[in-house]
């Protein structure tokens, strides 16, 4: 098995952190974190946009998007190697999404970086077609990461505790719902999406989304999908963001195959990449499902 690829990781340029009300302090170390990938036989890492309060402070999201989409361009630059780079997209306009979407080739940047909601609005409203459309034609994988400014409900929870660990996980997997109730998953089905945190509690519900709605179905009460919920799960990939359980593994593991489930450490949020790494090592799966998670899913992932 070849070096491991961490597909969860974080680095803020210090022009977009100091703007931010969380990421001022840890988050914009670039040797810290090529130093912590060396001492983990992390070969290389995606870097994604954690999201963060900076549009409110930097003039909106266009002036976010340029400075960071620049920074991260620049890191890949002088480490073509080691990272990966996650391009974000401004939600307000959209000839402004357009417009930086053209630009993410020009940068090098071969992912997209996406918040589970923005203000509001789930992944699945109409301005955010022409990213799906942009990355299927592309080839360039998706990743969603939960949104940590005012995610939908958060005016109910509103708690330092209550709202990471619930709140966020959550809209991770309500924004995957409504990507497939509203048909996109289906319409841009070669599209490429990973989902952080396992989906969040994906593998906990599958099977009652199954279950539910073949009994709704014989009643009329839900639309037909096509096809059973699970069968969408299977095509789309999922992070371990960090995750020190065997038992979440084993469970995300009935979700998707290992191909399917990426290795991620959420760098630097989460400091115990040793035990991270450890618990897929020690998993009772097989060697091949192994380096699907810690290597080969993301290689494969990238090929056209």
């Amino acid at each position: 098995m070849s070096g491991i690829i961490d597909v969860h990781s974080h680095y803020m340029p210090p022009e977009v952190a100091q703007n931010t009300a969380f990421f001022k302090v840890n988050w914009s170390d670039l040797d810290r974190q090529l130093h912590t990938m060396d001492e983990y036989g992390i070969e290389k890492a995606v870097l994604l946009y954690p999201t963060s309060d900076a549009h409110l402070h930097m003039g909106g999201w266009k002036n976010v998007c340029r400075i960071y989409n620049e920074a991260i361009a620049d890191v890949v630059k002088k480490y073509p190697s080691r990272f990966v780079g996650a391009g974000i997209l401004p939600p307000e306009h959209p000839s402004d999404l357009r417009d930086e979407l053209n630009r993410l080739a020009d940068l090098n940047l071969k992912m997209i970086s996406m918040a589970s909601s923005y203000d509001g609005q789930y992944l699945d409203a109409e301005i955010f077609l022409p990213v799906y459309e942009f990355a299927e034609k592309h080839g360039i994988p998706v990743h969603v990461h939960p949104q940590i400014i005012n995610p939908v409900g958060e005016e109910r929870i509103h708690d330092p505790l209550l709202s990471p660990v619930l709140g966020y996980v959550f809209d991770v997997s309500v924004c995957l719902g409504k990507l497939m109730m509203s048909g996109i998953l289906s319409k841009y089905h070669k599209a490429k999406f990973i989902f952080a945190h396992y989906g969040g509690v994906l593998p906990i519900v599958k099977e009652r989304f199954d279950n539910t709605y073949q009994m709704l179905r014989k009643r009329n009460f839900v639309k037909d999908l096509g096809q059973l919920p699970t069968e969408y799960f299977k095509n789309l990939y999922f992070d371990t963001s960090g995750s020190k359980s065997t038992a979440a593994l084993l469970c995300a593991l009935e979700v998707a195959d290992a191909s399917h489930i990426l290795f991620g450490s959420d760098f630097p949020a989460n400091q115990n990449l040793d035990q991270a790494i450890a618990v897929i090592k020690n998993s009772p799966i097989e060697n091949r499902q192994k380096a699907g998670i810690f290597c080969e899913g993301f290689c494969a992932l990238q090929k056209p």
